[in-house]
Formats: structure tokens, sequence, C-alpha cells
């Protein structure tokens, strides 16, 4: 499903937002992936990074609630978990979390990714003229708040990749 199309039902911005909370598993996964990868001589010798990835999981932990509350809100039949990991394996999981080189560039892909998502589904709100279940002001901003938490996210590795070049 692309999220380039306007949004027109509740059906379909549940099924959008779940691959939103699947996105941010695989974003946490990933953190918790690398921070199991460091050893405990590096995790002493590098905070910043270990700092970084640590946020990472928390803050995909608390977006992944925060959308799942509205989709609780909202009347759409539940798309079972199995397709809509299918959905974002086809489309944002084409790399695994040692295809990159190092963990800072796998990382800020995995922020960049879901910055885009998140444009991308508050420009599909936008262009819809559906009423949803939910309050759309509150959707936006939550979709907005998220997203900016993925620009600062972009912000601090690239800070780090810069100091380390």
């Amino acid at each position: 499903m692309s999220v380039g199309h306007r949004v027109s039902s509740d059906h379909q911005l549940a099924r959008l937002l779940q691959i939103g909370v699947v996105l941010e598993e695989v974003v946490e996964a990933r953190a918790y992936h690398h921070y199991q990868s460091l050893s405990d001589e590096e995790r002493e010798l590098d905070e910043e990074i270990e700092d970084l990835l640590e946020h990472a999981a928390e803050e995909s932990a608390e977006h992944r609630e925060r959308l799942e509350r509205i989709i609780d809100e909202l009347d759409a039949e539940s798309i079972p978990f199995e397709d809509i990991e299918t959905l974002v394996e086809a489309q944002y999981g084409k790399t695994k979390p040692d295809d990159f080189d190092g963990i800072l560039y796998d990382q800020l892909c995995n922020e960049e990714t879901a910055y885009k998502f998140y444009d991308d589904l508050i420009n599909a709100i936008a262009a819809s003229d559906a009423q949803f279940g939910v309050d759309r002001e509150r959707l936006v901003r939550l979709l907005t708040d998220i997203r900016e938490e993925e620009a600062e996210g972009v912000e601090a590795v690239t800070k780090i990749m810069e100091t380390r070049e």
C-alpha cells in the first residue's frame, strides 16, 4: 500500500497506522540488535552510541504505544500482524541491520525511513476529505510530533557521524 494516496477510510488509516507500528518495531529491534552487538569495552568507550541506541529503542516503543491508542479508537477491522509485517518488509525492510557500514549508518537509515513514512502519511491525510473515527487535528498533531522526533533522531545521528569523520 502506498502512503502517497489519499486516506479515504478508517480501515485504510488503521492499516497505515499499523504499518507505522511495525516500522517502529523494526527500529526498536535494530537498535536493540546493535546495542547487543557492542562489547562491554565498546559500551564503556562509546557512551554516545550507547545512549543513541537506548534512546531510539525507547522512543520507538513510545511511538508504537501512541499509534496503537489511535488504532484502538478507529472503527476498523484489525489486519493480521503477519500481513502488515509482510507489507513493511516488502516496502521498507529490504536490508538487514548488518547490511550497512556500521551502526550509525543503519540508525540513520531507520530514522530517515520513519521520518519519510510519517511525512507521507501526514500529506495523505491532508489530501483527503474523509471523515475519520478520530479527531483529524489530534491525529495530525500526533503524527507531526512523531515525525519531528524522527527528524531530531536524524539530526542526532548526523551530528555524531560528523564528529567522527
